[in-house]
């Protein structure tokens, strides 16, 4: 029964300075939803510029090599 008392005491002890502390920073789900939209972006303009790149390449004529 002591454990049990000192395992409530312990937890709302910590409950209690973790609600006074009212600056602990921000929370990391915010910063990895705006991670993963800079890679979606990133991923977006690197085909976007793959697929100009290789129907400019496929524009280039051949010049015809003589045998």
């Amino acid at each position: 029964m002591h454990l049990i008392a000192y395992l409530h005491i312990a937890l709302t002890t910590r409950l209690t300075e973790l609600r006074r502390d009212g600056e602990r920073g921000d929370s990391p789900v915010p910063t990895a939803v705006i991670i993963a939209g800079l890679v979606t972006v990133a991923m977006a303009v690197t085909a976007l510029a793959l697929t100009k790149a290789n129907s400019w390449m496929n524009a280039i004529p051949d010049g015809g090599s003589k045998p």
